[in-house]
């Protein structure tokens, strides 16, 4: 079967703005253009929007997607198991969200009492369950799991006078790696700053600090292309300018 943009867009509750954008950018083309100058698709293009909102879901950029779905290595089927795995993990966290907003209610009701501690321990499993979800294998083959697990321990205790805390330090980090990034000096007083406070934001997580693991974390930034990317997506070679920052404030030489 096939369908115009208009059928399309009904059948998928997709905006016609939205196709005409994805066929732009590339990600989805239309089977053909028909005589009339209509954008025509086929059963691959409806398969392939498939594919392109099940990533949009898991809130994946439309400039990865575009890298997925057009590899020519790309297995649908296979992206389609993955997407189930995702899609449950992140049901399980929902999950967790609407328990502990069912507490809430029933303590705002007067059905049960509720601890400000309790308020915030699905926030807390949710970071949690990403961060392992993400980094997990990378870091315990780096740092081993009772050091990961004392670690989670340490964020399942925080209060959320903490967490705002670690909240909003991080966001200074970010601003002050940013300015320093443009003197593109890592042994300036603005970035030394910024690795300092990057200590005080581990402080919040590591139950002991070390320079050594310090300098260690900030290689992974630059060795992993998750990292990498988190920190280059707003200036290119942030990564490796925190690195040599971190370098710098630890004394530790580049491995």
């Amino acid at each position: 079967m096939e369908y115009t943009v208009q059928k399309l867009a009904s059948l998928t509750g997709i905006s016609t703005r939205t196709l005409r954008y994805y066929d732009e950018i590339g990600i989805l083309k239309p089977a053909r253009i028909n005589s009339s100058g209509y954008r025509i698709y086929g059963q691959a293009e409806v398969d392939r929007l498939q594919q392109i909102l099940f990533y949009r879901e898991l809130e994946v950029s439309l400039d990865r997607i575009k890298e997925i779905v057009t590899d020519p290595a790309f297995d649908g089927a296979a992206a389609l198991k993955e997407h189930r795995e995702k899609l449950l993990e992140k049901k399980k966290q929902l999950e967790v969200l609407i328990a502990n907003l069912d507490k809430t209610i029933a303590s705002t009701e007067g059905r049960m009492e509720m601890s400000n501690k309790d308020k915030f321990e699905g926030f807390k499993k949710r970071i949690i369950e990403e961060n392992e979800k993400k980094f997990g294998e990378e870091i315990r083959q780096k740092y081993g799991n009772d050091r990961v697990d004392q670690s989670n321990e340490k964020v399942m205790s925080m209060t959320q006078e903490q967490h705002n805390e670690v909240t909003a330090l991080a966001e200074n980090i970010s601003i002050t790696l940013a300015e320093a990034f443009k003197t593109g000096d890592p042994g300036g007083e603005l970035a030394q700053k910024a690795a300092e406070l990057h200590k005080q934001w581990l402080g919040y997580y590591w139950t002991k600090y070390s320079k050594e693991a310090h300098a260690g974390l900030a290689q992974m930034y630059v060795d992993d292309e998750r990292f990498t990317a988190y920190y280059d997506k707003e200036q290119p070679g942030t990564a490796k300018f925190l690195r040599d920052a971190i370098y710098i404030y630890t004394g530790i030489k580049k491995q």
